[in-house]
């Protein structure tokens, strides 16, 4: 059922306050340029974790290591849960840097052996929360029990060799590294909202979800981080998965600007201004470090409110890759295995295969992250680098 008006307004005057601290924070500019980035996430920043230790673990691939997967710009899958680049993918080449290698990225699922661009911990399906909140809760996450505990882990783990073994070495790699905490978060709602939990009972993570993050970005500053950018959840009520699991008879569900569902784009804002909160306070308490929240939720929304002037014009709401239905979504017919089929040309869709976004969409949520204003603090436009490759990464 639709949650109740209490639920989709209590969080209004909470969105009001943050707008205006947005403005104030804003007005300043995330200092320096980078000469790394380290990711940590889920399957919107993960470049080949998941398919790299699948591979090696089971004798199927998995969907997402099947053509057309990569087909844009990779002209083979590589793991991304796209037809192309990624908005990490995006954000390195804007910033001059190669793309961010998978921790998992050598031979037969193996640690890589060249990290000179900085690593990615992100995997497909991880959660901000261990694996054990979930069994508690009888939810199953079907992908993986990687949270973003583990990523933290990995990335202590190898930091040592990174570093050359001496801390002012780590300190300089670090101060000089762009860390990309997510997104992180959204699938720890998914499995629930997706297996028929309530609201009430969803709404109840968002704190324990806030926390991990949280507390991620704590230890990394501890271990010598100054530069994180730490995006939103995307407005989920544009899921094409979500349109078609939550197909409702009632008009007033829906948008009538967008078509997507309202109560669950409410429910994105809310755990989007809960974050926001936290990253106040972590701001506080470390003013040396510069922590960009990246609104991944409006830089969309844009494209959803207005497809065809971004030159979507198949439209935000239908599946690149998929089978039938209202909108080219089939749970049980993922894109890659067979009967579904992709369509012509990517770049006229907004949706990839019902959860995840074409090569195209991101680069528009790149662009506005990168050139637009849906960054907080905006992020510093003045390295050399970025002046170079800016015009190459978003037109290519």
């Amino acid at each position: 059922d639709s949650p109740s008006l209490l639920f989709l307004f209590k969080h209004t005057f909470v969105h009001i306050l943050l707008m205006i601290t947005s403005l104030t924070i804003s007005t300043q500019y995330a200092i320096g340029c980078y000469t790394s980035i380290f990711s940590f996430g889920d399957s919107l920043a993960d470049t080949g974790n998941l398919l790299h230790f699948s591979h090696s673990a089971q004798p199927q691939l998995p969907h997402f290591g099947l053509p057309p997967y990569g087909e844009t710009y990779f002209h083979r899958p590589t793991g991304r849960c796209s037809d192309g680049r990624l908005i990490t993918d995006f954000i390195a080449q804007y910033l001059g840097l190669p793309f961010v290698s998978p921790y998992f990225g050598g031979s037969n699922g193996s640690q890589a052996a060249d990290y000179g661009g900085g690593v990615n911990f992100a995997v497909v399906g991880a959660t901000a929360l261990d694996d054990a909140f979930f069994e508690q809760r009888g939810i199953h996450n079907p992908y993986t029990n990687i949270s973003l505990g583990t990523q933290l882990s990995w990335f202590k783990d190898m930091l040592p060799s990174l570093c050359l073994t001496t801390s002012s070495n780590c300190n300089t790699l670090l101060q000089s590294s762009l860390v990309l905490m997510g997104e992180i978060g959204g699938n720890d709602y998914n499995h629930a909202f997706l297996t028929g939990r309530s609201m009430e009972e969803i709404q109840s993570f968002v704190p324990p979800v806030i926390n991990a993050i949280a507390s991620a970005i704590n230890e990394l500053i501890k271990l010598g981080a100054v530069k994180l950018m730490v995006p939103g959840n995307l407005p989920i009520g544009c899921s094409v998965a979500y349109l078609t699991y939550f197909e409702s008879s009632n008009k007033e569900d829906y948008d009538p600007t967008t078509g997507c569902l309202v109560w669950l784009n409410k429910f994105a804002e809310y755990h989007n201004d809960q974050l926001q909160i936290k990253l106040n306070r972590i701001r506080e308490l470390h003013p040396h470090a510069t922590i960009i929240y990246a609104d991944y939720y409006n830089a969309a929304m844009r494209l959803y409110r207005s497809p065809s002037k971004f030159g979507f014009t198949r439209g935000a709401l239908t599946a690149c890759c998929g089978e039938g239905g209202l909108y080219n979504f089939n749970s049980s017919v993922q894109c890659g295995y067979p009967p579904s089929s992709a369509c012509d040309d990517p770049s006229l869709y907004v949706n990839w295969d019902g959860l995840h976004l074409t090569e195209a969409a991101y680069r528009w949520i790149s662009k506005g992250l990168l050139e637009g204003p849906y960054t907080i603090p905006r992020i510093n436009t003045s390295c050399v680098a970025v002046a170079v490759n800016a015009k190459y990464s978003m037109t290519t």
